[in-house]
Order: C-alpha cells, then sequence, then structure tokens
C-alpha cells in the first residue's frame, strides 16, 4: 500500500504505542530520535508525560476525549481500515532514517506478535522496537556490531532464514534457522560481532546495547 506521509523528518522519530512504556526510555528515546508520533492510544501516554506528538496515527479507537482535545485537529490522522495494526499505519504515513518504537510490546502477546511480524514485512526501514529489557529488529543483510564479550544476543527466526557469523560462541554458519525448527536465542558475544542474513529474522540484544546498535547500523 503506498500513501502520501502526513509527516517526514530528516532525523530518527520516536514512535508510541498504547502499551508498556518505561518513562526512562521515552526521554532516551527521544535523544536518539527526537521527533515525536504516537500510534492511536500511545497519545495518551504521551500526554501523561506532558509530551505533545506531532502527529497521531491510526484507527483512534484507543485516543482519550481528553487527548484529544489537547493536540491540534490537523496533528490527528484517522486510518479507518481494519488490516493492519496501528504500528503500521503510522509507519506507513511517516518518513525518516530511523524509528524507535515503544509500547508496542509486553502487554498482549498478541499485539507483540503483531508488532514483530511488522518488523520484518518493512526490511527497508530502520525500526528498533525498545522493551522492558530488550532491543528487537530485523536484521539487515549485513552488520557489524562491537558488542561487549558475553552479552546475550539472540536471532529468532519468523520463516526460513541462512546466515553467517563471526563473533558468537555459536556461529550461524551452515545453519539454516526457521521457527519450527532450529532457532537462534541466548547466544553470547565473544569478539566483534559480524552478521550476514537472509529471510526474516529478528535479532534481540540487552536495551544497554542501544547506542551500539545505533552506530553500528549506520544511524549515529
Amino acid at each position: 500500500m503506498t500513501e502520501t506521509p502526513v509527516l517526514s523528518r530528516k532525523t530518527g522519530i520516536t514512535l508510541m504505542g498504547g502499551g508498556e512504556i518505561d518513562t526512562q526510555d521515552v526521554y532516551q528515546a527521544l535523544e536518539f530520535a527526537p521527533h515525536l508520533v504516537a500510534a492511536d492510544g500511545g497519545a495518551n501516554k504521551a500526554m501523561a508525560l506532558d509530551l505533545m506528538p506531532e502527529a497521531v496515527i491510526g484507527d483512534l479507537d484507543s485516543l482519550s476525549a481528553q487527548a484529544r482535545n489537547r493536540i491540534a485537529p490537523d496533528s490527528i490522522h484517522h486510518v479507518a481500515e481494519q488490516d493492519s495494526v496501528d504500528f503500521e499505519k503510522a509507519l506507513r504515513l511517516t518518513c525518516a532514517p530511523f524509528y524507535l518504537g515503544l509500547g508496542f510490546t509486553g502487554r498482549r502477546v498478541d499485539h507483540t506478535l503483531a508488532a514483530l511480524s511488522v518488523l520484518v514485512r518493512f526490511p527497508e526501514r530502520s525500526i528498533l522496537l525498545l522493551d522492558a529489557s530488550d532491543i528487537i529488529f530485523s536484521a539487515p543483510p549485513e552488520m557489524r556490531l562491537d558488542l561487549p564479550v558475553g552479552m546475550r544476543l539472540s536471532l529468532y527466526p519468523l520463516g526460513p532464514c541462512d546466515g553467517s557469523s563471526t563473533g558468537l560462541q555459536y556461529p550461524l554458519d551452515g545453519v539454516r534457522l526457521d521457527p519450527v525448527g532450529m532457532i537462534g536465542t541466548s547466544n553470547k558475544v565473544t569478539g566483534p560481532v559480524t552478521l550476514k542474513m537472509t529471510g526474516p529474522c529478528l535479532v534481540i540484544l540487552p536495551k544497554a546495547a542501544l547506542r551500539i546498535v545505533l552506530h553500528g547500523l549506520g544511524l549515529r
């Protein structure tokens, strides 16, 4: 689906959903991605922190009357179709070099799974989800990360995946990952990590690695 963006920015967008959000994560995300966009009920979260989103996008079934009254009407964008989640709607109607998403995981498993599916359906976008403990993003075809030795690095395939790696306790070379077969969770870093991946695969790292990941992906 091709739609004209309602908001385009040259630096990162912090995208807030209506799920569980750590307040400190919001402020850290805004340091890296200073433009705030809310996906539907994420606007309620923003208002509670006295933050004004530059745009609110979604089917608006979770936007409170109080939040709606405080936000300029031309910043609220109603997308009525029900074939996609609000996270996807917000991505379709914005344009930015990268996104840091909060409030899309944790509260409900079905919402979390839907958000993870969106990550791999937009491989051309740089989207990182932050939750209570982790960073989650879709593996690019190639990347290098200078992570601390011993750090946990998990790979979770959302379809058949092939890859190669250096700097991991359990190398990927010659291993096919598949959600109904071999998965790659709880691996450990042994040195500078390089990954080459084909197929829809998620990378999951501790939240403390956010700055390293942004740098490794060329976003900082």
